[in-house]
């Protein structure tokens, strides 16, 4: 696609020299196993792993021409592959079928090269801004100006024109989440941060395994709810779905681990302390990477209950030692999980045993029923169809 430059590529960034993980992330020095995988992979193992990606290949077909005839035919199936993780060498294809996105980008033909290259949006600058800071470490990037930081300028400049009413620096407009608690300063810094660059690093992680536009369709897929629930109330004006996640998962919390809930409760930690990045980057914020590709795999599949699972297992794996701490030392503990809890493949499967799918229905009705929230609150934009303002654009 002949784009013209959305930024100035004047004083690029030096090469990395320093030696990087499977993932293309710098190593940090005395990292054990940085990429998540064991330094020698034996030949049962490595043949293992090509079986598996034969199934998986027989499972899409050609270009996925298979997938949807093999969803139908085999869910169960196709769910417990899945939790297990989708090969790394189809991952990017897989998400765009799971996702709807590949749909979308069939039915918009051009609107993406619309986005980029036509139109403008009042965010542009706060988008240059913030591009340095997503993914830092990460050699696509990591370039001034480069490759990677362009491709990602270019996404958020077309989401922020293609759904005006999210934007893109909107998400900044209410930290009132967070009001009443100790250290505030810092609490509020960490969240700000977080949700300024929320979308940035969903973009960012899908640049990683698709092309741009692809990205871009999958974005959207997400926000407006190709398949599950639309997710652009992460980032509206007032965070309205933040403040329901919240919500849900403080009381979840207090049902499944009612000893440690009561400890946050003596010690003033509210879940808009430590698991708002969790929600608003679905864990690709501060997480061990190959642990985030696993719960995106499932995310994708099975919806936003899956981030609700994993962050009460991280929670029912460290319970006993949470349990004991005091606030300065439980907050640092709930920002910084131990390699252990970390693992996919211990943390997943806990995270499965949380039935919470009827739960969550039942407390989104609770919650929606509010004295404090309208009945109007994002309700006409939730159901926007997923191609009507991009349809009208064309026709411009």
């Amino acid at each position: 696609m002949d784009k013209k430059k959305a930024i100035d590529d004047t004083e690029p960034g030096p090469a990395p020299t320093r030696a990087v993980d499977r993932f293309g992330f710098i190593k940090q020095e005395q990292s054990s196993s940085p990429d998540g995988l064991p330094k020698g992979r034996s030949i049962h193992e490595r043949e293992r792993e090509e079986r598996r990606i034969r199934k998986w290949r027989k499972m899409i077909g050609v270009g996925g021409n298979d997938w949807k005839h093999y969803v139908r035919r085999n869910p169960h199936v196709v769910k417990r592959r899945i939790r297990k993780g989708i090969p790394d060498c189809l991952r990017g294809l897989v998400w765009q079928l799971i996702s709807g996105s590949r749909d979308l980008l069939l039915m918009n033909p051009g609107v993406y090269e619309t986005l980029v290259i036509y139109e403008t949006s009042a965010s542009e600058l706060e988008i240059i801004r913030d591009i340095s800071r997503t993914f830092p470490s990460h050699i696509f990037f990591q370039q001034r100006h480069g490759p990677g930081q362009r491709s990602l300028y270019n996404i958020l400049k077309a989401y922020s024109v293609y759904d005006r009413d999210v934007g893109y620096v909107q998400v900044c407009a209410n930290l009132s989440l967070i009001s009443g608690y100790k250290d505030l300063f810092t609490i509020t810094s960490v969240i700000y941060t977080t949700i300024l660059q929320g979308m940035g690093f969903l973009a960012a992680l899908l640049l990683l395994y698709m092309s741009e536009e692809d990205a871009f369709w999958l974005l959207v897929a997400l926000l407006k709810g190709a398949v599950h629930a639309p997710m652009e109330g992460l980032y509206q004006a007032g965070l309205p779905l933040v403040q329901q996640y919240l919500s849900q998962f403080e009381k979840l919390v207090m049902e499944h681990m009612p000893k440690l809930g009561q400890h946050f409760v003596e010690e003033m930690i509210n879940p808009s302390m430590y698991a708002s990045q969790w929600f608003i980057t679905v864990f690709s914020y501060s997480f061990p990477f190959h642990l985030t590709l696993r719960v995106w795999d499932a995310f994708l599949y099975e919806g936003i209950k899956v981030v609700f699972q994993v962050g009460l297992s991280l929670l029912r794996f460290c319970h006993d030692d949470l349990v004991k701490l005091p606030f300065e030392k439980l907050l640092h503990a709930l920002r910084n999980f131990p390699e252990e809890a970390t693992d996919p493949d211990v943390l997943l499967p806990i995270a499965f045993t949380f039935k919470v799918s009827s739960r969550l229905e039942e407390l989104q009705k609770e919650y929606q029923k509010g004295p404090e929230r309208s009945s109007e609150t994002s309700s006409s934009r939730r159901h926007q169809p997923l191609i009507s303002k991009t349809m009208s654009r064309q026709g411009r």
